[in-house]
């Protein structure tokens, strides 16, 4: 049920939410915030889910299609979380948001799916995919199959998961989580200086490619321009399995851009948030949404997309075209920059959602904990390192990103409905940026969100059916969020007995 509040006690949540926070360092500039922005979203998704998508599409306009739509539904949803962001500026991103627009409950579970699910299910891919591009140098040891399939973990009603399954790649992404939470235990300020260091590299590792594609493969006459419009033969043919294999697809696309809300997670602590975080916002999302483009014509120059279909580490294979034998080392070096600093990035802004919830008495009391000498907290980095490690070893990169897209595509279509819902609320308050389009572009967002939501669970209940997946995705990542329900029942009764 929505919260309904007057324009000045919308004021004075925010104010009360802020006053009660421990002091926070407030360094976070302009080109930090667009660094973890871009540093978010560019990691892991762009260099593996292309090949997942030619093989659902068969069609290159399809494939490019799916990007460029994914990333102006996203561009939308990010235009109306800059209106709330430059309203609503404590710390905690969507779980204050919820808390204040919708009331405590779509609060408290909007910031447990973060930790149960879709943050924590983000740091565990994106570290996955690290580990696993590292094994172009060094192949990590794996149990005899025997053993990996034969300790298995069946879920009612789910399905079932492996969690010995690929044991040595999940070890190394487990190394990371571990090292990339202690360092931003050390302080925000070297989080954030990675976060730059690494955006920095792996946007000129995109263009590299990009030009290297182009030019070089152009002029070893390996690319072609045909390759734009040569269908696959596996290409679904009839309007609704097209529109259902496009909307599957799509789940790939908007994990490329995903992380790009993480910047309001950090509010308290990046300068001038009302007018930094609307603007990073756009600039991150434009630019990103470019390079997606550009990056999978590159491919589909080299490649055509039966090929790519075929493909299990589509940027390598597209290198190694181009570059030879040196080609599958240089995108290794790239991925593995990339979801370093990508899985930098999350761990750092995510961690201050838990502590929020923690500091407002709706979260186990230790994780809001903050750090007397580095102003981290310390305690909420801690748990969601063990719980993201958990997470490594429940299954695959891809049960974990569709797992988490599932949820996090249902807050994202409430968070863009929150700024009709908030303008309601509160009319009066200033609103140092407006959602363009207004109400247009918040009400698409919130359809389309919906129409993927209930398409995604329809084709997670088929596959399973038809026995091509152990798991539901969509339903193991909504069990992970009911699981809350019964926690704030606790933490409310607790709270309101002090």
């Amino acid at each position: 049920m929505v919260q309904h509040t007057t324009p000045s006690a919308s004021s004075s949540v925010e104010s009360s939410a802020q006053s009660s926070e421990p002091r926070l360092n407030q360094s976070l500039g302009m080109f930090a915030s667009i660094a973890i922005i871009m540093g978010a979203m560019i990691g892991s998704g762009i260099f593996k889910k292309p090949a997942v998508m030619a093989g659902q599409l068969g069609s290159p306009e399809l494939l490019v299609g799916a990007w460029i739509l994914a990333g102006v539904m996203t561009f939308f949803g990010a235009l109306a979380a800059a209106e709330i962001a430059s309203v609503i500026t404590a710390t905690g991103g969507q779980y204050v948001y919820f808390r204040q627009v919708y009331g405590r409950l779509s609060g408290f579970l909007v910031g447990w799916s973060n930790f149960s699910v879709i943050q924590s299910g983000s740091i565990a891919a994106v570290a996955y995919v690290f580990a696993e591009y590292m094994q172009y140098f060094v192949v990590f040891p794996r149990l005899a199959v025997d053993l990996e399939r034969g300790f298995a973990g069946p879920l009612p009603f789910i399905g079932t998961i492996f969690p010995l399954e690929n044991l040595g790649v999940k070890c190394v992404a487990i190394l990371l989580i571990i090292a990339l939470s202690y360092i931003n235990y050390r302080g925000v300020q070297f989080g954030g200086l990675i976060a730059k260091i690494f955006t920095s590299l792996k946007v000129m590792a995109m263009l590299a490619i990009i030009g290297l594609c182009f030019v070089l493969g152009g002029a070893k006459g390996l690319g072609s321009t045909a390759n734009f419009t040569t269908h696959a033969p596996t290409m679904p043919t009839g309007i609704f399995a097209l529109l259902t294999a496009f909307i599957a697809s799509l789940s790939g696309a908007f994990w490329g851009y995903d992380g790009w809300a993480g910047i309001t997670f950090i509010a308290g602590e990046v300068k001038n948030p009302q007018r930094t975080i609307p603007r990073a916002l756009i600039i991150g999302l434009l630019g990103t949404i470019t390079l997606y483009t550009l990056i999978n014509l590159a491919y589909l120059f080299i490649m055509p997309i039966a090929e790519m279909a075929q493909s299990k580490l589509v940027a390598s294979d597209v290198a190694q075209k181009v570059l030879g034998g040196g080609g599958g080392a240089f995108i290794a070096i790239c991925v593995a920059i990339s979801t370093f600093g990508t899985t930098n990035g999350i761990i750092l802004y995510t961690a201050r959602v838990y502590w929020a919830m923690a500091r407002d008495n709706m979260f186990f009391a230790s994780i809001g904990t903050l750090h007397p000498v580095y102003k981290t907290p310390s305690h909420s980095l801690l748990w969601q390192a063990v719980w993201s490690s958990a997470l490594v070893l429940s299954g695959t990169f891809d049960m974990l990103t569709d797992a988490l897209i599932f949820v996090v595509w249902v807050t994202y279509g409430m968070l863009a409905f929150g700024v009709i819902v908030l303008r309601k609320q509160d009319p009066q308050t200033p609103r140092p940026f407006k959602t363009p389009w207004y109400p247009f572009t918040p009400l698409v967002f919130t359809l389309f969100s919906a129409t993927f939501v209930v398409i995604t669970l329809y084709n997670d209940i088929t596959l399973f059916m038809q026995g091509k997946t152990p798991i539901i995705n969509s339903l193991f990542g909504t069990l992970l969020v009911v699981i809350g329900i019964p926690l704030y029942v606790v933490f409310e009764r607790k709270k309101n007995s002090q």
